[in-house]
């Protein structure tokens, strides 16, 4: 159960102007399917390396990622990412042929009828059907992220990258696509990495919350996450966790 994903022993190094900057030392970790991984730290501490590192979308100088015990050696349908910056759908396509995209390049479906109904289903999933025939610049921000789920979401993968997906948004619209994401998650079971700088978002979201260090990034503590859901964002156990990682990052973040 706790192997479905698996980090063991990642190092990365970048090399600039011929001086070599390692990023990431000695990361491992596991966790089980169906679970939310939250990666926490600080700006600089490695966490978007880490998450592409993950997704085969960066080698690493030493370790290995498994899923299901087999090696990640590239990019696939398996993995979907979802970026910070809301502007990643293609402006010139409705929402509708955004969804359609990557099932027409990935060959899903056996039909294009078939396609448009996959699309339809995840575009309802994440509460946009009836914006289907709008073009991105007609979107918020929020509802941007939504249609970018949904594209990534009618993949069927089984892990989902998401890199501070929320970071540029508003508090309200951030802590409504928090609620929305975990009623997708409950409903799709599909496994989240989720990368964030912010506390209350790992709090909230995770079932488990690394703390990485940073220069080069390592994980300084892994934090199992036993709350109830909902989460009770003022309560005591919630603070005290709240409390607790705080104190264990050298900047406020």
């Amino acid at each position: 159960m706790n192997d479905f994903l698996k980090a063991v022993s990642i190092s990365k190094t970048y090399l600039n102007e011929n001086k070599k900057l390692k990023v990431l030392e000695d990361i491992s970790f596991s966790i089980g399917k169906g679970e939310i991984l939250c990666i926490l730290g600080a700006s600089g501490c490695g966490k978007s390396t880490l998450l592409r590192v993950i997704g085969g979308f960066e080698r690493i100088d030493k370790g290995e990622i498994l899923i299901c015990g087999n090696k990640v050696l590239k990019p696939s349908a398996d993995m979907v990412m979802i970026f910070q910056d809301y502007n990643q759908l293609f402006p010139w396509m409705t929402v509708l042929e955004n969804v359609l995209f990557p099932l027409k390049v990935n060959k899903i479906g056996a039909s294009a009828m078939q396609r448009i109904e996959i699309s339809i289903e995840y575009l309802k999933l994440v509460g946009l059907e009836d914006f289907k025939n709008y073009y991105p610049h007609q979107l918020s921000g929020g509802m941007k992220q939504r249609a970018a789920i949904a594209r990534g979401l009618a993949l069927k993968p089984s892990v989902l990258l998401m890199d501070e997906p929320f970071g540029s948004l508003d508090a309200i619209t951030r802590s409504n696509l928090q609620n929305e994401l975990l009623d997708i998650w409950r409903k799709t079971e599909v496994t989240i990495v989720f990368v964030t700088h912010d506390i209350n978002e790992a709090l909230a979201l995770g079932d488990n919350i690394i703390v990485m260090d940073k220069t080069p990034g390592r994980i300084k503590e892994r934090i199992k996450n036993f709350q109830e859901r909902p989460r009770n964002r003022r309560s005591d156990e919630f603070l005290d966790l709240y409390e607790k990682i705080y104190s264990m990052l050298d900047v406020q973040i």
